[in-house]
């Protein structure tokens, strides 16, 4: 079976976070998002510390989504430089792991693996 992966984003606000969320999940491209509210963030940024409240995004899915995921984070987010983060997920109870694999869409082949007519 295919490994599991966690990937984390912050956003600047719930509803944000909740687009994301149902973009990937809506997409095949994630089982499950969890949505951790106020989380404190300090962070040096062109130069400067900043000290803001976000919220934090965990983004249960197949390693082979992360490319995926990314996209979607990257066109959605407000930030110029959204964080995605994957963190590989060494241990999962077995049927959470089937759950995540039956929920998402398996990454599609490249077009040159794909059978032509002539085969």
């Amino acid at each position: 079976m295919e490994p599991v992966v966690l990937i984390m984003t912050t956003v600047g606000s719930e509803e944000q976070g909740i687009q994301i969320a149902q973009a990937v999940v809506e997409r095949g491209q994630a089982a499950c998002v969890n949505i951790v509210k106020h989380i404190r963030s300090i962070y040096r940024w062109k130069g400067e510390i900043w000290d803001d409240d976000e919220y934090l995004l965990l983004i249960k899915t197949r390693e082979s989504l992360f490319p995926a995921v990314r996209d979607t984070i990257r066109s959605l987010h407000s930030y110029e430089l959204p964080e995605v983060i994957c963190v590989p997920a060494n241990k999962v109870d077995e049927r959470v792991q089937g759950w995540i694999m039956d929920t998402t869409v398996q990454k599609e082949r490249p077009q040159a693996d794909k059978p032509s007519a002539k085969d």
